[in-house]
């Protein structure tokens, strides 16, 4: 076997690799932007999710709430004490 010797690059040549070199960059590109437009969809999904389980727990800490004030509302009558207001007169 004998080397092979080697043709100049002509300089139509080298740009041609360089251009498909960026077109392959380019095809990279696009493909991490679909995956990123993914991720923005799942994220988005959820966000949504985290907001209402958020608005559930709300919801159900605000309804406690008020339980817990009638019960002590209850309470003070039955046991015939003064409302807050009355007391800071």
């Amino acid at each position: 076997m004998t080397p092979q010797k080697k043709k100049p690059m002509t300089t139509d040549q080298l740009a041609e690799m360089v251009a498909g070199g960026f077109a392959e960059v380019g095809r990279k590109f696009n493909e991490v932007d679909k995956r990123f437009n993914q991720m923005d969809a799942r994220f988005d999904a959820m966000d949504k999710r985290f907001d209402k389980i958020e608005n559930i727990l709300l919801a159900s800490h605000q309804n406690q709430i008020d339980q817990l004030r009638d019960t002590v509302l209850k309470l003070a009558a039955f046991v015939n004490m003064p409302r807050e207001r009355e007391t800071k007169k």
